[in-house]
């Protein structure tokens, strides 16, 4: 048994036949190991009676380490928790691509061995932090892992809004939306806007527009120290909203000011050893294996 994890968390999709298989197996296998298992309340009963059911939070107070099966969603949802408690993250891929979980799901047992072994890699993910201003009133704030989107409700269509860096201006936008990503994002909602991939290891976010009414604009990439306000024209209509990883949505009304910034909580996944970011991009986007 390790000395570095005693109680492990874990977490998953709920009702999805193939995270609850994965979930039993990993149940199993760490108990016969003598490990500690907290089960998060909402898949604690596909488990049967011998799991033991918490809440998220208690799993970010009282574990070492959190293993989240099912797809990056999954880990978005449970990171936003987690990042404020020293806890150590791991994933078991459940879902499509899969950027943060890396273990397999059915063949998790050699890679995790090695793991709970001490044979692992750190990395630090920092998320944001979005809040919503009005009239010089905080009304509202979330944290993001991948990024802080603002854009019409229910029905997508031009909105106008202006963009402040470190409270100077940078320009005015017409558009259906601006995205606010961390490098952890910027493989996500980001890229599919046609945004740069930013490696994990720098301190920056990306802003990219969402289908700007001008050929002219182009993403861009500042400081994560930055501070970011994207100020609201008072002619838009009602339905506005800024959403966190695509999960949490807060309101957001004409003349609002959105504040996005780096959050101090920050995110520590766990890797196995010998993780590679760019092996990684290769198999999950499908670009070229080496020539020679």
């Amino acid at each position: 048994m390790s000395n570095t994890f005693h109680t492990i968390g874990l977490i998953g999709k709920p009702n999805h036949k193939g995270t609850t298989q994965t979930l039993k197996r990993l149940h199993h296998w760490l108990s016969m190991q003598g490990y500690k298992i907290l089960v998060e309340e909402r898949v604690a009963g596909e488990l049967g009676p011998l799991a033991q059911s918490v809440e998220l939070l208690e799993i970010g107070k009282q574990c070492d380490l959190a293993i989240v099966v099912g797809g990056d969603g999954n880990m978005l949802g449970a990171a936003r928790v987690l990042a404020r408690f020293n806890i150590g993250v791991i994933g078991v891929n459940r879902g499509n691509l899969g950027f943060l979980t890396d273990l397999p799901p059915d063949s998790f047992e050699e890679a995790l061995s090695k793991v709970l072994d001490g044979e692992f890699e750190v990395e630090q993910r920092f998320l944001l932090e979005a809040e919503v201003h009005r009239h010089g009133e905080l009304k509202s704030s979330n944290t993001a892992v991948n990024e802080a989107v603002l854009h019409p409700g229910k029905i997508a269509h031009m909105i106008e809004f202006e963009v402040y860096i470190d409270d100077k201006f940078m320009y005015s936008q017409r558009a259906d939306g601006m995205i606010v990503s961390t490098p952890t994002g910027s493989t996500a909602y980001s890229l599919s806007a046609g945004g740069a991939i930013l490696t994990p290891n720098l301190a920056a976010m990306i802003l990219v527009p969402m289908f700007p009414h001008t050929l002219s604009c182009r993403p861009i990439v500042v400081d994560a120290a930055s501070i970011i306000k994207l100020k609201v024209s008072p002619h838009n209509g009602d339905n506005l909203e800024v959403s966190c990883d695509g999960h949490v949505h807060l309101s957001v009304l004409p003349g609002d000011e959105i504040i996005i910034k780096r959050s101090e909580e920050t995110l520590r996944l766990i890797h196995p050893k010998g993780h590679n970011y760019f092996h990684v991009l290769r198999t999950k986007l499908g670009w070229g294996s080496k020539l020679f």
